[in-house]
């Protein structure tokens, strides 16, 4: 992209920091929005991550009850707050939760490294006003219930995942993006079986997002992130297993992954000698396809 065109794009959107003290809200409030689709945002052509239009601005700001209503819609609770939304015991909305009848939306770890799942305030309030939710806020529990949880069900974590990965395809900008954000959540033996390539799987890696941050990388807080980004549900490993041979099929037919030149002995040829072949340079998103294609596709295959 040339200069004035970058320099005209910068001139109609904003960066994340800016829209978020234009819209009122505190950076964790603006990056949930964004995570929850409620904020569009779109690629920065200068490699400098996604950036707010304008107009998005403009959009927001005519809606009702703006700014109150924008942070309420991502104001997040955590097990006790969410009990006293709900009006039931603590240990209740912990079974609730654990049944995956409440999703969590985001968790952080405390000093003691123990999870914390955070709630929307708003998804609470409307399992609570819905009538067919009462048998489960009141009276003993069903048995089936019971027994799931008798024999250790929680789905908290299984069900944050499945919301990250949809935030991940929501930004993704191209097959080999989409591909990384479903390989986000497989550990990497699964991922070496399904791409044996080497030049496939460093390729797709590069696109593989990490786990939300929390502690310095190798410490004992981002190992514990890590484990509750990697699938650990049978059921779950296959579905994600599943999704990302099609996925990986689809970025490779749309670009190959970049490999070495061969010389005449078959060996690789050197970087410096000779420079890389057009198939070799690094992907640039797709920007044709983008948000809009993929929810067109994931419309047609059910994803």
């Amino acid at each position: 992209m040339s200069g004035s065109t970058l320099t005209a794009a910068h001139q109609t959107s904003c960066t994340p920091s800016r829209a978020a003290r234009e819209l009122g809200l505190r950076r964790s409030e603006f990056d949930l929005a964004v995570h929850l689709g409620r904020i569009r945002t779109v690629p920065d052509e200068g490699g400098g991550g996604h950036r707010v239009p304008l107009t998005e601005l403009e959009r927001l700001r005519g809606q009702d009850g703006f700014p109150d209503a924008l942070r309420e819609a991502v104001r997040t609770v955590g097990t006790r707050e969410g009990a006293a939304l709900l009006d039931v015991p603590v240990t209740r909305f912990t079974r609730l939760a654990k049944l995956g009848l409440l999703v969590p939306v985001r968790f952080y770890l405390n000093r003691y490294r123990a999870v914390v799942w955070m709630y929307l305030a708003d998804e609470l309030r409307q399992f609570a006003a819905d009538a067919a939710n009462a048998p489960l806020l009141t009276g003993r529990t069903p048995p089936h219930l019971r027994s799931q949880l008798a024999n250790g069900a929680d789905l908290r974590a299984r069900n944050w995942r499945g919301r990250h990965l949809g935030f991940l395809l929501r930004q993704a900008d191209g097959p080999w993006q989409r591909a990384g954000a479903v390989a986000a959540l497989l550990d990497p033996v699964q991922i070496a079986e399904l791409v044996p390539d080497p030049y496939e799987r460093a390729h797709l890696t590069r696109f593989r997002p990490g786990p939300p941050a929390h502690g310095a990388p190798g410490s004992p807080a981002a190992e514990l992130a890590a484990r509750i980004m990697t699938a650990d549900d049978p059921d779950e490993i296959g579905w994600l297993r599943a999704d990302l041979a099609r996925a990986v099929v689809e970025a490779r037919q749309h670009r190959p992954a970049p490999r070495p030149a061969l010389g005449r002995n078959g060996a690789p040829e050197s970087r410096e000698r000779h420079a890389p072949r057009e198939s070799e340079a690094p992907e640039r998103p797709d920007r044709s396809r983008g948000l809009l294609g993929w929810l067109r596709r994931r419309d047609t295959r059910g994803v």
